[in-house]
């Protein structure tokens, strides 16, 4: 995998990885998201990703959203606590139109007050949508109880409340305080010389005016921490709950021990060993899953599982039995073998999508400033030993120090 990189005078970087494909990918992520904003800023980030898409000095908003669509292509975008990304796929002779298109909304937006009005209406039918989904609504309400009283815990759509608040004027004032050159990266996948899309990149990404962030982000307090067990009354069949702690930012170099970890216990695989044990072995639950986040500060992971109201402390039990053999019993050379080569097989197949290679390369260089090519990030793993698993194992699933969060 070859990755090549050009910085402008401006800041904002260029990464390109080549790919034999017709289809070419590319996007500006912006390290801006959710919990850059101010209390009563609450879901601007949101907000703003999806306003520039609504007109621009020389675009209205139809002609923006089938500027790469009229040519076979996408246009789209997503905004996370830490991150906005804007992206787009594309036969590979249409870079010149994807760079112009991303420029003109990120840069030329003027953001006109009919369709604020309108987009917030829009945003707010999204919030509502939320609550009938349980599934998704739990793991905003998990972080917002685990990351209490700091920007980390706030939901990153906002509330009907904050987003009707939000006046054109804020709004500009936040573009202009976080959408910051010196905190872009332009990723790009495709089948195209790197001398020509420097040029591309040069010609419309040049021009924009040097900007630099301001204000630093508010750090997370670990020692603020406390586990809390909660229950919510919900009117649905099905019960949804979370079992998880704080864990490693992305800075950390025991993450990669716990996504390992993470992996064993609850990851994508059907053999992960809280599958195989509520699913497989007693038919308990349909969805069960453990997720590990990773924020520049502080990540957190989170055991998430659907059953029957009344199989509630039974699932739990199994869980925290399988974690006891985690903490407890060091795997064994075949075990860890088999573990690794799962991970690794994992990387190695996201990889094939392009799409996300393109958006993970950008956010590697946004945070490490670096990209592992996957020879040396499988390195790593397969020098993982069953002790660094146990440790993390007991410094993670302390169960003085899990929290709970029951819809039922």
């Amino acid at each position: 995998m070859e990755i090549q990189q050009f910085t402008l005078n401006n800041g904002i970087r260029l990464v390109h990885q080549h790919a034999s494909s017709p289809v070419a990918h590319c996007g500006v992520i912006i390290n801006t998201g959710s919990r850059d904003e101010e209390p009563e800023q609450h879901g601007m980030a949101h907000l703003l990703e999806h306003l520039i898409f609504k007109g621009t000095r020389q675009r209205k908003a139809h002609q923006i959203l089938s500027r790469m669509e009229n040519v076979g292509g996408e246009l789209n975008a997503f905004t996370t606590k830490e991150e906005t990304c804007i992206f787009t796929s594309f036969f590979n002779n249409y870079y010149a139109r994807a760079f112009d298109i991303m420029t003109d909304i990120i840069f030329r937006s003027t953001f006109p007050e009919k369709e604020i009005l309108r987009e917030k209406a829009v945003i707010i039918d999204e919030i509502n949508s939320y609550k009938d989904s349980p599934i998704e609504q739990i793991f905003d309400d998990f972080e917002e109880m685990v990351f209490k009283n700091h920007p980390m815990a706030k939901n990153i759509l906002g509330t009907q409340e904050t987003i009707q608040s939000h006046s054109r004027s804020s709004i500009l004032e936040f573009f202009s305080s976080h959408y910051n050159t010196t905190e872009m990266i332009v990723s790009s996948v495709g089948n195209i010389s790197f001398k020509v899309l420097c040029k591309y990149f040069e010609r419309f990404f040049s021009d924009v005016p040097e900007s630099t962030r301001k204000k630093a982000r508010l750090p997370f307090n670990i020692g603020s921490y406390k586990a809390e067990n909660k229950k919510q009354d919900l009117d649905t069949y099905q019960a949804h709950c979370i079992l998880g702690n704080l864990a490693y930012s992305n800075r950390e170099e025991k993450r990669l021990i716990l996504h390992l970890l993470n992996n064993i216990l609850g990851g994508p695989g059907m053999n992960s060993r809280l599958h195989m044990a509520l699913r497989e072995k007693n038919g308990l639950a349909y969805n069960i899953e453990s997720n590990y986040n990773t924020y520049s500060d502080i990540g957190n992971i989170a055991i998430y599982f659907g059953t029957d109201k009344k199989d509630i402390e039974k699932c739990v039990r199994i869980i925290l039995t399988e974690i006891k053999r985690l903490k407890e019993k060091p795997l064994g050379t075949i075990q860890m073998t088999r573990a690794k080569k799962q991970l690794i097989g994992q990387i190695a197949m996201s990889a094939e999508n392009y799409e996300s290679q393109m958006i993970a390369n950008g956010r590697s260089l946004l945070i490490f400033g670096r990209i592992d090519p996957l020879e040396e990030l499988t390195g790593k793993i397969n020098a993982i030993s069953a002790s660094e698993l146990l440790e993390v194992s007991n410094e993670i699933f302390d169960e003085n120090t899990l929290s709970r969060l029951f819809y039922y």
